[in-house]
């Protein structure tokens, strides 16, 4: 039995059709098709990217203000530097400015739970 890799993604969130207009307006994600319940899937490559309400037992309250804390969720992106300069007019919080490097521009911002989320434009 092997692991061959992640599958797909998810983050926990407290406000489920907050997060999903976020994902969507924000970042131009589009839904996949279906979701399960309490849940919005991303139609997303490789790897399907969703928001979800939070499992029995998480209190993402708790967990501010940095939720996922030590996880390292990156995203691809078209033209990260106009996604930052959209993101930051539109007051979202900027953890870390666009800069160039081996994954291309790349800059970090948190959503609206307030996890880190990096964007990179190298294909």
């Amino acid at each position: 039995m092997t692991v061959t890799g992640p599958d797909f993604l998810a983050l926990q969130v407290s406000d489920l059709d907050a997060a999903a207009a976020f994902y969507e307006t924000r970042l131009g994600l589009r839904r996949a098709a279906v979701s399960p319940p309490g849940a919005v899937v991303f139609d997303t490559t490789p790897i399907p990217f969703a928001v979800r309400m939070p499992l029995p037992g998480v209190d993402i309250a708790a967990a501010r203000p940095r939720p996922g804390l030590g996880v390292a969720l990156w995203l691809h992106a078209d033209d990260a530097q106009k996604l930052h300069d959209d993101l930051a007019a539109a007051g979202v919080a900027i953890l870390a400015p666009p800069t160039d490097g081996p994954f291309g521009r790349t800059f970090a911002f948190a959503d609206p739970d307030g996890y880190a989320i990096t964007v990179h434009d190298q294909p």
